[in-house]
């Protein structure tokens, strides 16, 4: 029973941690980021298995922490409320052509980012062709370009 609340405890503190990080945490990795996983799940382990090093406490963890990530997403599901702060809700960070500047700083965002995405998936060579860019869910910037 040890495990499953020690499981329960580090998935509820990794959620936390990650939706205050922000958006774009996960949505591109870096080098560092990459690092960064790395010893956070060498920590996470150690926290989860304590002394027990065996198969059977490993799969305990393992269905615990799947177990956890289902239920989260049928609470986020059945309870929209809950969805929006598992999840998040996309954000518009440029509507009709006009740069919200507020949203952006709350998500530590900058225009060249936003135009960065809209280069890449786009086509986009400025914040003058951009009708829309939402800051998904995911961490992704969706860009909807100007019609002609």
């Amino acid at each position: 029973m040890d495990a499953v609340l020690r499981a329960a405890a580090i998935y509820v503190a990794l959620l936390v941690i990650f939706r205050v990080s922000g958006k774009r945490t996960l949505a591109q990795v870096t080098t560092f980021d990459f690092v960064l996983l790395l010893i956070i799940s060498e920590a996470t382990q150690q926290a989860l298995l304590g002394e027990d090093f065996s198969v059977t406490m490993a799969l305990l963890v393992i269905l615990t922490l799947v177990g956890l990530d289902r239920l989260a997403d049928f609470l986020g599901w059945r309870f929209p409320r809950v969805g929006k702060v598992i999840d998040g809700t996309p954000v518009v960070l440029i509507e009709r052509g006009r740069l919200l500047e507020d949203r952006m700083r709350q998500h530590h965002l900058d225009i060249d980012l936003v135009l960065q995405e809209a280069r890449t998936n786009q086509g986009i060579r400025s914040a003058d062709e951009i009708d829309y860019a939402i800051l998904e869910r995911s961490g992704a910037i969706s860009v909807i370009p100007k019609k002609n």
